[in-house]
């Protein structure tokens, strides 16, 4: 089993695809870039040569991941949402030797309309809302609202809001999955 790709789709020589993933119209994926299997890429998205893309990552329509930007396992990217690479562009000055990496953690939410602002990591299972700014480090479980994002809650690996506190110690229950998460000391894990 191979990749798919529609016919108006760019797909440049050397790009690492993995099996069962799909690229769809008028997307480019560039010749450096190293993707997992059964990804998804709506329709205009682009992919960068220096981007690395884990298994089951779904980037929906008008999505531009840019180079230094890594997505972890089971990444969900909401349609238009914005990648950056430079922190301080100018049309005059190049800075292509300035990119800050920005790193999305496994099973991560990104919003339709959000903007990464680079140079962050994003923890795993945080769950982005949709039109936030992202200017610093997100907590793994975090759930982020607002220009500039806040921290408003705790959400589950489900996609459950919990209801747990933003600080102090205290536990949850994911209705969905009976999943119990843990917080202390201002960071949410999952009980096993």
């Amino acid at each position: 089993m191979a990749y798919t790709k529609h016919d108006t789709a760019i797909v440049d020589e050397g790009a690492q695809l993995g099996d069962g993933s799909r690229v769809w119209h008028w997307a480019h994926i560039c010749s450096g870039a190293k993707i997992g299997r059964n990804c998804s890429f709506g329709q205009n998205v682009f992919v960068g040569n220096k981007v690395l893309i884990g298994n089951n990552v779904k980037v929906q329509n008008n999505v531009s991941i840019y180079d230094n930007v890594t997505l972890e396992d089971d990444v969900f990217c909401g349609p238009s949402m914005v990648f950056t690479n430079v922190y301080n562009p100018r049309s005059a000055v190049s800075r292509k030797d300035e990119y800050r990496n920005t790193l999305v953690k496994r099973g991560t939410t990104l919003g339709a309309n959000c903007t990464i602002v680079c140079g962050v990591t994003i923890g795993e299972y945080a769950f982005i809302g949709a039109g936030a700014v992202i200017n610093k480090d997100v907590p793994d479980y975090a759930l982020m609202v607002g220009v500039p994002a806040k921290q408003i809650g705790w959400m589950s690996e489900y996609g459950e809001k919990l209801d747990l506190p933003l600080t102090g110690a205290a536990t949850a229950t994911c209705p969905h999955t009976g999943k119990v998460y843990i917080l202390k000391t201002g960071h949410v894990t999952s009980g096993e």
